[in-house]
């Protein structure tokens, strides 16, 4: 008979994604996979790999406001009510959330069924909906070592399996890092999802103008950035005489990392892990205004070990970006060995360790 495990995830791609790769390993190994998640969660779950995707009502509760807390607490309310009809329909043999509010629904409801559940944390910090339940729940599976916020009664639970990795960046592992020769072409990459686009958008050109013009024309910059500012960023490199190639989204990411040098990124948990994964150093702004400084714990997976360099996004400013970029591409053999610990810390099979956790789970 086949099992069926139930994902349930949402709110953001940063959710979506590690259930997907999870997802995608179940049903490899023949498990029924079912999605459940909420309306907005379902905008990132295009080609996700399940069976069937079910929608719950589902909500976060922010604010002072009472009427907004007393409609979201009754949205929760329908939720969990819809997960508990679904779950006694379905029998997962294993409940495994990824955070984000999307799956609150589904693990009350299974809690409350007394199913097997783990989650997932992919932050360096456990976040709000994961943070209720790690006491509860058989699993806390998490992406990095360190695991702040982390109820002494979940201690027991924490299982260390990293973060799970896209294909095309695995092939980027697979391409070694290669030292620039002397007068040889500098090439850096900078990536900054929706919320650091505009701001190195504004910063990187001008923290490159500031560099020794020697150092500044062996310059190939590769950078993302929003759709209104690709024009105007794309002329500031023109003007300086740097090769640049700056478009709003890359779909060949991984091609791109394997061939750079340095990368300039915000530090979300998927982009710390893919840089590890890959094995390319970098240079981390943590967003400021992530929750609990998810990202700042996040970034010190890599600065802990010497792979990376972070500065706070207050203090990122072009003579800041100009210094430490001037230091780093001065000396190549020091990028070199900062790419050989990123790649050392990654944990390449993290996917295979999550299913593997599942399955374990399922059969107690």
């Amino acid at each position: 008979m086949t099992r069926t495990a139930l994902v349930a995830a949402g709110g953001t791609g940063g959710h979506l994604f590690p259930a997907a790769a999870f997802a995608g390993e179940l049903r490899a190994r023949g498990w029924r996979v079912v999605l459940m998640t909420d309306a907005r969660g379902r905008r990132y779950a295009e080609g996700f790999p399940a069976d069937a995707i079910e929608d719950v009502p589902a909500a976060t509760i922010q604010g002072m406001n009472p009427f907004k807390i007393a409609a979201a607490a009754l949205t929760i309310t329908r939720g969990i009510a819809a997960a508990r009809k679904s779950l006694k329909v379905m029998e997962p043999a294993i409940v495994a959330g990824f955070g984000g509010y999307p799956s609150l629904p589904a693990l009350e409801a299974a809690l409350a069924q007394k199913r097997p559940v783990l989650i997932h944390e992919q932050n360096a910090v456990l976040g709000r909906v994961n943070r209720t339940y790690a006491a509860r729940v058989a699993a806390v599976a998490c992406g990095f070592e360190r695991l702040d916020r982390l109820p002494p009664a979940a201690a027991q639970r924490k299982v260390v399996v990293g973060n799970p990795v896209r294909p095309a960046i695995l092939e980027a592992r697979d391409a070694a890092y290669q030292i620039a020769a002397p007068g040889a072409p500098l090439r850096v990459l900078v990536t900054g999802g929706s919320q650091g686009a505009r701001l190195f958008g504004e910063v990187t050109p001008e923290a490159v103008a500031l560099l020794p013009t020697d150092l500044r024309n062996r310059l190939e910059i590769t950078q993302q950035a929003r759709e209104e500012q690709v024009g105007a960023v794309r002329a500031r490199y023109a003007q300086m005489g740097v090769k640049a190639d700056i478009q709003p989204f890359f779909k060949d990411m991984g091609a791109r990392l394997a061939s750079t040098h340095l990368v300039i990124a915000r530090a979300g948990a998927s982009t710390v892990t893919e840089l590890q994964a890959a094995g390319r150093p970098s240079i981390l702004v943590p967003l400021a205004i992530a929750a609990d400084d998810h990202q700042t714990a996040n970034a010190q997976a890599l600065t802990g070990i010497g792979a990376a360099d972070a500065i706070p996004e207050y203090d990122f400013n072009p003579q800041s970006l100009a210094a430490l970029l001037g230091n780093r591409l001065a000396d190549t053999h020091d990028l070199s060995v900062r790419a050989a610990a990123a790649r050392a810390s990654a944990k390449v099979d993290a996917t295979q360790r999550l299913a593997d956790l599942a399955e374990k789970l399922a059969a107690q």
